[in-house]
Protein backbone atom coordinates (compact mmCIF):
# COMPACT_ATOMS: atom_id res chain seq x y z
CA UNK A 1 0.00 0.00 0.00
CA UNK A 2 1.52 3.57 -1.06
CA UNK A 3 0.86 6.52 1.36
CA UNK A 4 0.03 9.62 -0.33
CA UNK A 5 -0.42 11.28 3.33
CA UNK A 6 -0.76 10.05 6.50
CA UNK A 7 -4.53 9.51 6.47
CA UNK A 8 -4.86 8.30 2.45
CA UNK A 9 -3.24 5.78 0.54
CA UNK A 10 -2.85 5.71 -3.66
CA UNK A 11 -5.41 2.89 -3.80
CA UNK A 12 -8.00 4.79 -2.50
CA UNK A 13 -7.92 6.73 -5.54
CA UNK A 14 -7.94 4.01 -8.10
CA UNK A 15 -10.56 3.99 -10.40
CA UNK A 16 -13.11 1.24 -9.52
CA UNK A 17 -14.39 -0.19 -13.00
CA UNK A 18 -14.49 -3.24 -13.14
CA UNK A 19 -14.02 -4.06 -17.03
CA UNK A 20 -12.61 -0.33 -17.73
CA UNK A 21 -8.62 -1.47 -18.75
CA UNK A 22 -8.38 -1.28 -22.62
CA UNK A 23 -6.48 -4.68 -23.41
CA UNK A 24 -8.18 -6.85 -21.06
CA UNK A 25 -10.60 -7.53 -18.42
CA UNK A 26 -10.39 -5.72 -15.18
CA UNK A 27 -9.57 -2.50 -13.76
CA UNK A 28 -7.73 0.57 -15.63
CA UNK A 29 -5.83 1.06 -12.42
CA UNK A 30 -6.15 5.11 -13.14
CA UNK A 31 -5.12 6.66 -9.37
CA UNK A 32 -3.60 10.29 -9.96
CA UNK A 33 -4.37 12.43 -7.69
CA UNK A 34 -4.42 16.05 -7.51
CA UNK A 35 -2.07 16.76 -4.76
CA UNK A 36 -4.66 20.02 -3.86
CA UNK A 37 -7.40 17.46 -3.41
CA UNK A 38 -4.92 15.50 -1.01
CA UNK A 39 -4.30 18.28 0.93
CA UNK A 40 -7.90 19.11 1.33
CA UNK A 41 -9.15 15.80 2.21
CA UNK A 42 -6.49 15.65 5.09
CA UNK A 43 -7.81 19.13 6.21
CA UNK A 44 -11.11 17.76 6.76
CA UNK A 45 -10.04 14.79 8.29
CA UNK A 46 -8.38 16.81 10.92
CA UNK A 47 -10.88 19.02 11.26
CA UNK A 48 -13.62 16.53 12.25
CA UNK A 49 -10.84 13.83 13.63
CA UNK A 50 -12.75 11.16 12.15
CA UNK A 51 -11.66 8.91 8.80
CA UNK A 52 -12.63 9.67 5.61
CA UNK A 53 -13.76 7.06 3.47
CA UNK A 54 -13.70 8.00 -0.52
CA UNK A 55 -16.24 6.42 -2.44
CA UNK A 56 -15.38 7.70 -5.59
CA UNK A 57 -12.51 9.59 -6.87
CA UNK A 58 -10.29 8.97 -10.03
CA UNK A 59 -12.77 7.40 -13.19
CA UNK A 60 -11.33 6.61 -16.61
CA UNK A 61 -14.02 8.00 -19.37
CA UNK A 62 -15.52 4.05 -19.51
CA UNK A 63 -16.30 4.12 -15.56
CA UNK A 64 -16.94 7.23 -15.49
CA UNK A 65 -19.61 7.15 -18.29
CA UNK A 66 -20.41 3.41 -16.89
CA UNK A 67 -21.75 5.56 -13.76
CA UNK A 68 -23.34 8.70 -15.61
CA UNK A 69 -20.85 11.23 -14.80
CA UNK A 70 -20.36 14.32 -17.00
CA UNK A 71 -18.24 13.67 -19.74
CA UNK A 72 -15.45 16.77 -18.26
CA UNK A 73 -16.23 15.49 -14.80
CA UNK A 74 -13.71 16.20 -12.34
CA UNK A 75 -13.49 12.48 -11.34
CA UNK A 76 -11.82 12.01 -14.96
CA UNK A 77 -9.07 14.20 -14.23
CA UNK A 78 -8.21 13.33 -10.90
CA UNK A 79 -9.50 16.42 -9.36
CA UNK A 80 -12.68 15.27 -7.23
CA UNK A 81 -13.40 13.04 -5.02
CA UNK A 82 -16.81 11.62 -3.28
CA UNK A 83 -16.49 11.36 0.69
CA UNK A 84 -18.01 10.08 3.46
CA UNK A 85 -16.92 11.04 7.02
CA UNK A 86 -16.95 8.98 9.74
CA UNK A 87 -20.32 10.36 11.88
CA UNK A 88 -20.68 13.33 10.22
CA UNK A 89 -23.70 14.69 7.89
CA UNK A 90 -22.66 15.33 4.70
CA UNK A 91 -23.68 18.86 4.57
CA UNK A 92 -21.55 19.60 7.77
CA UNK A 93 -18.33 18.25 5.71
CA UNK A 94 -19.79 21.00 2.76
CA UNK A 95 -20.38 23.69 5.65
CA UNK A 96 -17.09 23.08 6.32
CA UNK A 97 -15.68 23.26 2.99
CA UNK A 98 -17.55 26.27 1.84
CA UNK A 99 -15.52 27.81 4.60
CA UNK A 100 -11.81 26.85 3.65
CA UNK A 101 -12.13 26.59 -0.35
CA UNK A 102 -11.73 29.73 -2.35
CA UNK A 103 -12.46 27.52 -5.55
CA UNK A 104 -13.98 24.18 -6.67
CA UNK A 105 -16.67 22.49 -6.50
CA UNK A 106 -19.25 21.39 -3.64
CA UNK A 107 -21.56 18.80 -4.19
CA UNK A 108 -24.45 17.98 -1.65
CA UNK A 109 -25.90 14.78 -1.28
CA UNK A 110 -27.89 13.10 0.66
CA UNK A 111 -25.13 10.22 1.66
CA UNK A 112 -22.37 11.35 0.48
CA UNK A 113 -20.36 15.44 -0.01
CA UNK A 114 -18.48 15.56 -3.47
CA UNK A 115 -15.70 17.93 -3.39
CA UNK A 116 -13.04 19.02 -6.45
CA UNK A 117 -10.24 21.56 -7.11
CA UNK A 118 -11.41 22.48 -10.44
CA UNK A 119 -9.68 25.63 -11.75
CA UNK A 120 -11.80 28.97 -11.23
CA UNK A 121 -12.60 31.69 -9.32
CA UNK A 122 -15.27 30.67 -7.04
CA UNK A 123 -16.80 28.08 -5.13
CA UNK A 124 -19.41 26.35 -7.66
CA UNK A 125 -21.97 24.45 -5.13
CA UNK A 126 -24.83 21.97 -6.17
CA UNK A 127 -27.09 19.64 -4.15
CA UNK A 128 -28.13 15.90 -5.87
CA UNK A 129 -30.11 13.09 -5.10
Amino acid sequence: MIKLSPHFSRSEFRCKGTDCHPTIAGNCGFDTVDAELLNLLESVRGYFNQPVTITSACRCPIHNEAVGGKANSQHVKGRAADIVVHGIEPDDVADYLEHVMKHGGIGRYSTFTHVDTRTNDYVAGWSGA
